[in-house]
């Protein structure tokens, strides 16, 4: 929302009112009360009856990306409280913006038929733009380019804290795409709000997480070890996220052909490692970097818990910021 200068508005305990846009909003305090919140929407999805949270309450869903969970997960997140969905697939083809439509005025149409609005685009920024456009109503960034992916980072600390009752003295293995995975991006934000994590980072050369991000992440509270061999890995660890290389990324393809499935999780090397007291995670779609004989694994969470902790989030953040109380 407009009405403060651009930038980010901290959480602070309040989420009523606020847009989320960055994990750099939260505090420990603010993600451990979501968790909290996050519970009691779970108990309301799992009961199958009817909420009443956001009855009368309309909110858009705009994505100038391609998403299956994400856009899914927001939409049944809403109608789970009793709230509607005013949903815009692919605006660039299918609404004013074929036709030269800012984004600042998009926003603004959707904003007086609507309660908040979820945005996806593909260019890192443009939600920022969206939220000082918006001047009524909350903005949810739902992907940002190569920037942030707050809601997904959220649902992924609350896929940890279920299995280890804890988001401190965290060994954690990210590994894939580490310089435009979004979600990474996000993740490691998250992580730093807590004591005494070590976040292993495995990518091809190409891929590394880019200085800047190194540089700034390193400066937080946690301890960031970058690696390229398999071999160099932790043989305890909490937590693998596993990240695809995102093709739609690469301007050469060639290089995507050379990188896209140098580091493959599969059941061979889980043995080898061991890993016993981990969580297999992934943001998803995959694309071969987890092996399908992965999946049966119960330490594989990334079509079970982790999927279904993404609406009960989803589900919590819109309560907290325009339910009815």
């Amino acid at each position: 929302m407009s009405n403060h200068d651009s930038g980010l508005i901290k959480i602070n305990g309040k989420y009523k009112g606020k847009d989320i846009l960055s994990l750099d909003q939260f505090t420990s305090k603010d993600i451990l009360a979501l968790y909290k919140k996050t519970q009691q929407m779970k108990r309301i999805a799992l009961g199958a009856k009817p909420a009443k949270n956001l009855a009368g309450k309309i909110v858009a869903i705009i994505f100038y990306e391609p998403s299956s969970r994400t856009f899914n997960s927001f939409a049944a997140a809403v109608k789970q409280l009793g709230g509607q969905t005013l949903e815009v697939h692919d605006p660039k083809t299918f609404s004013s913006v074929s036709k030269g439509e800012t984004l600042e005025d998009t926003i603004r149409v959707l904003e007086a038929y609507t309660d908040a609005i979820v945005i996806r685009h593909n260019e890192q920024g443009s939600v920022q733009k969206a939220a000082d456009a918006a001047e009524f109503v909350p903005v949810f960034n739902a992907g940002d380019g190569i920037g942030e992916h707050p809601t997904q980072a959220l649902l992924d600390l609350m896929t940890i804290y279920d299995k280890h009752k804890r988001l401190n003295n965290l060994t954690g293995i990210m590994a894939g795409d580490l310089l435009n995975g979004r979600t990474i991006h996000s993740l490691i934000r998250g992580l730093s709000l807590f004591k005494n994590n070590i976040i292993y980072l495995l990518s091809p050369k190409e891929l590394k997480l880019s200085k800047d991000d190194f540089n700034l992440f390193s400066q937080r509270n946690i301890k960031l070890i970058e690696v390229s061999n398999i071999n160099d890995l932790p043989k305890e660890a909490d937590f693998l996220y596993w990240t695809r290389v995102q093709k739609e990324r690469f301007k050469d393809l060639s290089v995507y052909e050379k990188v896209k499935n140098k580091f493959v999780l599969d059941k061979k090397l889980i043995d080898n490692m061991g890993w016993k007291n981990a969580i297999f995670m992934h943001p998803l779609p995959r694309v071969g970097e987890i092996a399908l004989d992965v999946d049966e694994d119960k330490r594989a969470v990334y079509l079970r818990s982790q999927i279904r902790n993404g609406m009960y989030v989803r589900m919590a953040l819109l309560d907290l910021i325009i339910g009815r109380k």
